[in-house]
């Protein structure tokens, strides 16, 4: 840990920093471990929701959710993501007013704490920023002790055309402290949204806190919010700095040595190998990071009913260990980012994506270029009716290509989220983008709870349609060892229409196969003997491996008989 705050400090602050931080350690207290011996596995799945998704009159919104979770979640997800639960100013959660708070309209840490006793619990760590309205920005503006070098100052002339911009808003805000000076302030997401100084060791230690005082509070996963921009040098585009790998290379050790089953995850919308890199070496920087590619590649080639390019795109995913492995998911709470298809597809079919989503009602967030343009940077729309057909008035297809997109998910190498709207088959909420004005609201609509349960109630709901079909393959997908995070994939390639995968471990081998088409398909498995029979793991049927058939966005999973009678006849030999 002294090395790495040498490297990022120089020595004599980085032995003060050292010293600090020690201090820090040892003021908390977590049960010894050292960490899982196998620390993912085919039943890590995790939900992502805010706090209020669910909402009930007359009840806590942290309760409702504990309680919806233990009605229909205890044997489907490991996780649960809580999205940011703390007293905020803007950006539904995202601009922190108190690290240290749980919100009054949501709940209390021992409602927190109670979740987290049922479900891994995974919190933001977010990092880079703090709301304008939090007391540590007020500290700031008066000059308090501990907080004077809390955000980055920068003179307005200076030349910072080669940032990197996640938004088209200005890069500096101006503010005035009580003593009446008044600064330039960095301001990356927005005006609300005052970057870190890192440079400070006052905000090294409060944020080193905050991470540690999660862990005491239940937090099994760190997700670490908007990592990339986190340090900012003048005359850099300001992002996946050396000095931001070795903050989280920073956090990973701290959690190392306190908290060995903590698991880090980071949140970085940007191009494929950009995003790999916080891997680090395999054993230094994050245990998992976002799969941000996966999202818009899938909806576009679901979209055009051809499966190539993202079956040739399958093909690069490479853990760089056993401990590390991908966070799968196709919808979050923001948007469905399109820079990480850069280099994937060409600027026109980015175009086309867009143009398709807004066709569905949906919205195209931009960013700012460095040489002024504009560019599609994100797609707000609800990831089921982004895959709606615009061309027809109802599109009957729309759950099944909807769930076909999810069995991909769930089928890749890697721990999946599942976002709480797509497994509720929730609809663009079009008057909440014209009540807040923000276009990322069209997914993240507050429910009631008693309707949505009447709802799934009901064979014949939208929803109902969507989610217990998505239950029956998030509950197969635990059962099986071939869908380990850590087991063995290989691309197949049947028919361009078909998404195929062949998963591999000592025990088992499952064909995933999906029909990214409306068409009527039959297929043979590679390698497999024609007449050999295998089984179909979501429905239970038996086929013959050279006669599959796969309808219309159909996934089917299967498993040759043959494997289970080769590794009992090896089990005995050996015994």
């Amino acid at each position: 840990m002294k090395s790495m705050l040498h490297r990022i400090y120089g020595r004599e602050k980085g032995d003060r920093a050292f010293a600090r931080l020690s201090t820090v350690l040892d003021s908390f207290s977590f049960e010894s471990s050292s960490g899982e011996k196998d620390p993912f596995s085919q039943a890590d799945t995790v939900l992502i929701t805010y706090g209020d998704s669910l909402l009930r009159n007359g009840e806590q919104p942290l309760q409702t959710l504990h309680r919806f979770a233990g009605d229909y979640f205890q044997d489907v997800f490991s996780g649960i993501h809580i999205l940011p639960f703390f007293p905020y100013s803007s950006d539904d959660g995202f601009s922190v007013e108190d690290f240290h708070a749980v919100r009054s309209d949501l709940g209390s840490w021992s409602d927190i704490q109670a979740i987290g006793g049922e479900f891994k619990l995974m919190v933001d760590l977010v990092a880079n920023h703090v709301s304008a309205k939090s007391q540590w920005f007020q500290s700031y503006l008066s000059d308090e002790k501990g907080f004077d070098e809390l955000a980055i100052e920068v003179d307005p002339a200076a030349d910072l055309s080669a940032v990197t911009r996640p938004r088209a808003l200005p890069l500096l805000t101006a503010y005035q402290k009580r003593s009446g000076r008044r600064v330039h302030l960095w301001t990356t997401f927005s005006a609300d949204q005052i970057d870190l100084n890192y440079q400070s060791l006052d905000v090294l230690e409060n944020m080193v806190r905050v991470l540690l005082f999660y862990i005491s509070q239940g937090a099994r996963i760190i997700r670490l919010d908007a990592i990339a921009y986190l340090w900012k040098r003048i005359g850099t585009a300001c992002i996946h700095l050396p000095q931001t790998h070795d903050m989280v290379r920073l956090f990973r050790r701290i959690l190392d040595l306190t908290a060995p089953g903590v698991t880090l995850v980071t949140e970085t919308n940007v191009p494929h190998a950009e995003n790999i890199s916080y891997f680090g070496s395999g054993s230094d920087e994050a245990q998992m990071v976002y799969n941000f590619s996966l999202p818009p590649l899938l909806l576009y080639s679901l979209a055009k009913g051809n499966a190539r390019v993202i079956s040739d795109w399958v093909q690069t995913l490479a853990a760089p260990s056993a401990r590390t492995t991908f966070f799968n998911f196709s919808a979050s709470h923001d948007g469905i980012g399109v820079r990480p298809l850069e280099g994937i597809l060409p600027a026109s079919e980015i175009a086309w994506l867009a143009d398709r989503v807004r066709r569905n009602g949906g919205f195209v967030s931009e960013k700012r270029n460095p040489d002024g343009t504009i560019s599609p940077y994100e797609l707000n729309i609800t990831y089921l009716d982004a895959l709606k057909n615009p061309a027809v008035l109802e599109d009957r297809l729309q759950i099944a290509r909807f769930l076909a997109s999810q069995a991909v998910v769930l089928a890749l190498p890697g721990v999946p989220g599942v976002y709480i709207h797509s497994l509720l088959g929730s609809r663009n909420w079009a008057e909440g983008v014209c009540t807040t004005g923000r276009p990322r609201t069209i997914n993240r609509e507050r429910l009631s709870v008693d309707a949505v349960c009447a709802q799934l109630a009901d064979p014949q709901r939208f929803r109902a349609q969507i989610f217990y079909p998505y239950l029956r393959m998030l509950r197969t997908r635990s059962h099986q060892p071939a869908f380990h995070p850590s087991a063995g994939m290989e691309r197949l390639f049947l028919d361009e229409r078909v998404f195929g995968l062949r998963r591999v471990c000592p025990d088992q081998t499952v064909y995933a196969l999906t029909n990214f088409s409306s068409d009527t398909l039959s297929v043979g498995l590679p390698g497999e003997e024609s007449h050999c029979m295998v089984t179909e793991l979501l429905g239970g049927k038996p086929f013959k491996a050279g006669e599959i058939p796969i309808g219309a966005y159909e996934t089917v999973w299967l498993t040759p008989k043959k494997v289970a009678i080769r590794l009992s006849s090896f089990r005995r030999s050996v015994a």
